[in-house]
């Protein structure tokens, strides 16, 4: 008897202590990057910095919490070279890179911020130009980080780079408390509600424990 009292002491506090875990990763928030092949995307195998897009190419940029590439959200919208650069006429000395800026959508979206509508714009660079260079040419202000990590496009976000955002942030577009949040935050800081049952539960079988082991020391 005592055994089996002993084997539930173990399984409630277990029970008891399974809600106390961390919150689960839900990815990351930051710029993806993208080149259209045909009428699709496919994720860009190297960074804005380093590519050098050919004359007629179509890339593409969008804002969203991703957990890695496999997941990533790709641009929305029409993206065509011929209707994103019909505009723009050919130079010589010069390559013509059609542009898709998707800033996502508020779900995505740091708290406090709200994203620009998606845009397209025809970049005329040079020809050894990099997508960097084409994109700071029609997006302005870019934002880097030390790692040469593009964090910001026309200046949005305002702030933070490729910022961890957790299951619970997700689902408010943030990953830094407001003040609501904070209180809500410390109030849930303790044990939750399956804790206290748990160690009630465990309280009432050490209880019975004590008094059949009473019990059968008196007979």
């Amino acid at each position: 008897m005592i055994r089996r009292l002993a084997a539930l002491l173990v399984a409630a506090l277990f029970l008891g202590l399974a809600g106390t875990g961390p919150a689960q990763a839900a990815g990351y928030r930051y710029w993806s990057f993208w080149d259209r092949d045909g009428d699709r995307w496919v994720y860009a195998t190297e960074g804005p910095s380093t590519a050098r897009p050919a004359d007629g190419a179509v890339q593409g940029f969008r804002f969203a919490v991703s957990e890695d590439s496999r997941d990533a959200s790709r641009p929305r919208g029409a993206a065509t070279f011929e209707a994103i650069c019909a505009r723009t006429p050919a130079r010589d000395g010069m390559k013509r890179v059609a542009l898709v800026v998707d800033f996502g959508t508020p779900a995505d979206a740091p708290s406090g911020e709200t994203p620009p509508p998606a845009r397209t714009a025809c970049a005329r660079v040079r020809q050894d130009a990099t997508t960097a260079e084409a994109l700071a040419s029609t997006a302005k202000p870019l934002r880097y980080d030390p790692n040469a990590l593009l964090c910001a496009i026309s200046g949005y976000p305002e702030s933070g780079c490729g910022d961890q955002v957790t299951t619970s942030d997700k689902g408010n577009a943030s990953t830094e408390p407001s003040a609501s949040s904070a209180s809500s935050a410390d109030e849930n800081s303790g044990p939750s509600v399956g804790v206290y049952a748990g160690g009630a539960l465990v309280a009432a079988l050490a209880a019975a424990a004590v008094w059949q082991a009473r019990r059968r020391r008196n007979v």
